[in-house]
């Protein structure tokens, strides 16, 4: 079997890339040169007033134009020691340390963790997201780090994104100062409250669609619009939403056609899989999220990632199923008309923000959304997690006939013969097999593969990555997932052995777990028997 990816999309690949359409597209539309003027907030029936200074939003949005060389805070032109220039952000280097006092850890991702951080002149507490420098090896990795710094700091003092407040390099890491957001993730808050109204919902996917107006109306297409993407400032019932990551983030520039292969699986756009698309790909991706919002799970479903992708290219979108038959018509033309297929014909983040479900005051009702849209929500977000386990445990008792081939395949491609694949070992090893892919597909096949978060793939996380979702489905693979969750051999799965298992992954969580057992454990006796664990692992499938 040949490895397969395609770049940045947040599940393993089962099938072959999608060829690109003859056609180009449009180029991105002009703007003018001036700051983008931010959305009105007034007071609506799902929140009370908050004091701003907002004015009213154009009806057109358009692109600035692109910054033209990196510009660096000026806490970066006087460090406290003189030092030689850093081969990243090519200003003085800084020790981390002298200016904040690195805290504990809040997050952890392929290229970078992210820290609680205190500046020592002030006291304040920001977030430090510290890229290892041993990550950016190759000049497009160096490029990308200066393209993110530029976005943040071309886009804050926006509305509903996140503060920036310096970029600043040392011997080993580039380290990213930003606003800490302590409320949160969007649909932690949700979930946590219980119940909420359409009008609850439209004023949460407001900000939202403001962070994409903002967005092109700057010149910047996001990329990655999702939940987990979306923070809460703080913990406030109303606080403000705001946008935290812009690492796929580009410029828009004129009479370029954008052709990677970006975001995340259920949120991709269709023209982005034919490899043709522009800025039009981030209103899709809101309305997957306004979908996800009124109903608990998101529009295009399935097990495989081709199947998701297929789900997307077929574009058909089910408002027949509970709850859309009690949600009203004008929330669901929105939705039709953010998921229209053709982008030319998709509605803009500008016009979004006037129609009447959306705008304030307007047509969304305060009736209650029924309790089960939420119980989908937790379970969307738990089942992720579990799931990506249950491959990597069913891939580590896979027969060596299942896994032909791949053995032979990690040992040609970990050269230094010790035990994992790192990122170049990966990429020159797909090299040497006349892969096509670009740095930013290895780097995404590599984001997806890397299941501890280790920075490098052993085996069993390559023979995960590569093999076909569609084992899951086999009896005998679910109950060797079973059995290993089922630690006693009682036949039930308890709490306590969902969290030893996922400990031994890092992926322990206990809000998670709770949500997967209440989820899971249809007869309430606190624990999970096999027909149980094979209904939440088949849950979802088209």
């Amino acid at each position: 079997m040949g490895l397969c990816c395609s770049k940045l999309i947040d599940i393993p690949i089962t099938s072959g890339p999608i060829k690109p359409p003859a056609v180009a597209a449009a180029p991105p539309a002009k703007t003018p040169n001036q700051p983008v003027p931010p959305v009105a907030k007034t007071p609506t029936q799902a929140a009370p007033a908050r004091t701003s200074s907002r004015t009213k939003v154009p009806t057109k949005a358009g692109s600035a134009p692109l910054p033209s060389k990196l510009s660096i805070p000026s806490s970066l032109s006087s460090p406290p020691t003189p030092s030689r220039l850093g081969r990243v952000l090519e200003k003085p280097m800084v020790d981390i340390t002298s200016l904040f006092i690195l805290d504990k850890e809040l997050g952890r991702g392929q290229f970078g963790v992210t820290y609680l951080c205190t500046e020592r002149s002030t006291g304040l507490k920001y977030a430090c997201k510290s890229v290892s420098k041993t990550k950016l090896v190759s000049k497009t990795d160096v490029q990308d780090m200066r393209r993110e710094i530029m976005i943040l700091q071309h886009l804050t003092g926006q509305p509903n994104v996140v503060e920036f407040k310096g970029a600043y390099e040392d011997q080993s890491s580039v380290h990213l100062v930003m606003e800490l957001c302590r409320g949160g993730e969007l649909f932690d808050r949700i979930i946590a409250k219980g119940s909420y109204s359409e009008s609850a919902a439209a004023a949460i996917f407001r900000d939202i669609v403001n962070v994409v107006h903002v967005c092109h109306f700057m010149g910047v297409i996001h990329r990655d619009l999702k939940p987990e993407n979306f923070l809460l400032a703080t913990p406030d019932e109303y606080s403000e939403i705001k946008a935290t990551d812009f690492g796929l983030s580009v410029f828009i520039e004129e009479g370029k056609v954008y052709r990677e292969i970006v975001g995340s699986a259920y949120y991709v756009a269709p023209e982005v899989l034919k490899r043709n698309y522009g800025k039009e790909i981030d209103v899709w991706s809101a309305g997957v999220i306004l979908y996800i919002l009124l109903c608990g799970m998101p529009p295009f479903w399935a097990e495989t990632e081709k199947g998701i992708f297929d789900a997307v290219l077929q574009g058909h979108v089910d408002f027949k199923s509970a709850p859309w038959p009690t949600i009203s018509e004008s929330a669901k033309d929105l939705i039709k008309r953010m998921l229209t297929q053709d982008p030319k014909k998709r509605i803009t983040a500008a016009q979004a923000l006037e129609h009447p479900w959306l705008r304030e005051g307007g047509e969304a009702s305060d009736k209650p959304i029924g309790s089960a849209v939420l119980i989908r929500m937790k379970q969307f977000r738990a089942m992720n997690k579990m799931k990506k386990l249950a491959l990597k445990v069913i891939a580590e008792n896979l027969s060596e006939d299942e896994i032909k081939g791949l053995k032979q395949m990690f040992k040609n491609m970990d050269t230094d013969q010790s035990g994992t694949i790192t990122y170049d070992e990966l990429k020159a090893g797909l090299s040497r097999l006349g892969s096509k892919l670009t740095e930013n597909e290895v780097k995404q096949l590599m984001d997806a593969a890397d299941v501890d978060k280790s920075g490098s793939i052993d085996y069993i996380e390559f023979i995960t990555a590569t093999m076909h979702r569609h084992r899951l489905e086999k009896d005998e693979n679910l109950y060797k997932a079973f059995q290993y969750f089922d630690k006693d051999g009682s036949g039930y799965i308890t709490r306590d052995e969902i969290k030893q298992a996922m400990q031994e992954y890092g992926m322990a969580d206990d809000a998670t777990i709770d949500e997967i057992l209440d989820d899971v454990d249809t007869d309430k006796d606190g624990k999970i028997d096999y027909d149980e664990f094979v209904a939440m692992m088949r849950k979802g499938h088209t």
